[in-house]
């Protein structure tokens, strides 16, 4: 995988590990009021049980995508799979936000909270812990679901980028062209270099005239002069004439050989 694949799932992973934070806060302090609802005898609201099973489902996906970027990070369907679940709980942190609204209140005074409503100073049903201290934990879990759509949000763009760029790195695999290192495809101006079908260049030897060319008086394929030496003496094709021998070669001194063959 090249640099930029490496780039793009460090942050997906980390943005992984933010949302299963998140989510983990939430759960974390909606699981401390259960415990004392329960413990306390206390009706428990439908909304309170809502939060913490939308907050539980966050936390779990959170870690279950911090595996599979890991290991499955821009896959086509995963990659897909998370957009689709990304875009769900960004509807549950949206969820959560609405429901815990009254932690934006202040927390003085009379406050509601999910354990009851109170004076801010008195405690509740458990000891040392007052109704502003519930509000606060309230405001806390507020503006960590609104932290929440955000990473979730981010969370679908580096999801497609992410798929992107594995689909790239598929169509442009291991090769020749990258010594079978990796699949990322060279810059441009690297792209034609060294490739002779690139600039046009033929990988085929000069070509060489065939006795019916000599007949029929066709110039040769290139450049080169072509001599053919029969017994008749200085007698070459194109009017060209052997170079000077001096002594031993085809010909005796100057002339061509004129011996029978």
């Amino acid at each position: 995988m090249g640099a930029g694949g490496v780039i793009l799932r460090f942050f997906n992973l980390f943005l992984r590990v933010l949302q299963f934070l998140d989510g983990a806060v939430i759960l974390g302090i909606f699981s401390y009021y259960l415990a004392i609802l329960s413990r306390n005898n206390q009706h428990i609201e439908t909304w309170v049980k809502a939060v913490e099973g939308l907050a539980g489902a966050a936390t779990l996906y959170g870690l279950l995508g911090m595996i599979l970027t890991c290991c499955l990070g821009g896959v086509a369907f995963f990659a897909f799979l998370g957009v689709a679940l990304d875009i769900c709980f960004v509807g549950a942190m949206v969820a959560i936000a609405i429901l815990t609204r009254k932690g934006v209140s202040k927390c003085t005074g009379t406050v509601d909270t999910p354990l009851g409503s109170g004076n801010a100073n008195d405690d509740t049903f458990s000891k040392g812990l007052t109704f502003g201290m519930t509000c606060t934990l309230e405001k806390v879990v507020f503006a960590v679901a609104i932290i929440g759509i955000f990473l979730f949000l981010v969370s679908i763009l580096f999801q497609i980028l992410l798929a992107r760029h594995h689909k790239r790195e598929k169509r442009f695999g291991p090769s020749p062209s990258n010594n079978y290192t990796h699949g990322t495809r060279g810059a441009f101006w690297r792209r034609n270099k060294n490739h002779p079908e690139a600039t046009g260049a033929a990988d085929t030897l000069p070509g060489h005239p065939t006795p019916h060319d000599v007949e029929m008086g066709a110039e040769p394929k290139t450049e080169k002069k072509w001599y053919s030496f029969g017994r008749n003496k200085d007698t070459a094709t194109n009017g060209a004439v052997p170079p000077a021998q001096n002594g031993g070669g085809y010909g005796y001194g100057n002339s061509a050989y004129t011996g029978n063959i």
